[in-house]
């Protein structure tokens, strides 16, 4: 398993994140690559991220000089993956790591190419921050009524590192992750969701701005009508046969 990590500022909880999904999946006994994006950041995060990689072979450092927005760093990860099965994992440890393992088990035991995701379904978020996060989720579907989740930016996710690298995936802002959302279902993925916990942040600070609702709302209406969702279903044809990685080895992370 691949997982990429992003982080942007993040020197008071980056460090602890890290360890913790290290430890869950290393008391699981699952082979794990945690690629770390430095994307950008001004502070200390870099030099965390550097020191753990020395102490730790399974960490891949990545960074990213200036940051341009959240799923750069992200997309900016994705090339250092090795592992047969690929995912994304927040470094603000609000959900726990052995949610993460739990996602990840799900999915290899279901046989099937699926995209295994979050659900935050216990948000310890204030009430304005929910009312906006269902109203955003509301608004997705009735874009793209097709996509059957009511937490589209809900991380951890994972999927075949073959379905990740059929997406194509472009979004350098915040929309990457329902284009992952909408490019899974038109691949005729299926998603698998998993009901977690998401704390409040204990450290750092939040990147989440006011105008960055606006930026959701504004970025889905330029995906679903600029034609650019069009042009990548031309390029990739009909929903091609995928199939479900082989189990994971340690052989294969090296």
């Amino acid at each position: 398993m691949s997982f990429v990590m992003p982080a942007y500022n993040e020197e008071a909880i980056v460090g602890q994140t890290i360890r913790r999904v290290l430890g869950a999946f290393g008391n699981a006994g699952i082979p794990l690559q945690l690629v770390v994006v430095d994307n950008g950041s001004r502070d200390r995060t870099g030099e965390i991220i550097r020191q753990l990689a020395q102490e730790h072979p399974q960490i891949t450092p990545v960074r990213v000089e200036k940051n341009v927005g959240y799923g750069s760093g992200i997309l900016s990860g994705i090339p250092a993956c090795v592992a047969p099965w690929v995912g994304v994992i927040p470094a603000d440890g609000q959900v726990d790591a052995e949610d993460a393992v739990r996602l990840f088990e799900d999915a290899v035991a279901s046989g099937l190419p699926v995209l295994a995701k979050a659900r935050r379904r216990f948000r310890m978020d204030g009430p304005s921050r929910k009312v906006v996060s269902i109203a955003y989720n509301l608004f997705f579907r009735s874009l793209f009524p097709g996509v059957q989740s009511m937490d589209i930016n809900g991380l951890p996710k994972l999927m075949p590192r073959e379905v990740i690298l059929r997406m194509e995936l472009t979004s350098k802002q915040w929309l990457l992750d329902p284009e992952i959302m909408i490019k899974a279902n038109y691949l005729g993925v299926r998603v698998l969701e998993y009901n977690c916990f998401a704390r409040m942040r204990g450290n750092g600070l939040s990147h989440v701005k006011a105008t960055t609702c606006w930026e959701f709302f504004a970025a889905l209406l330029r995906f679903r009508f600029s034609g650019e969702f069009s042009a990548w279903r031309r390029r990739v044809g009909a929903s091609p046969t995928l199939t479900a990685p082989e189990p994971t080895t340690r052989a294969s992370l090296t």
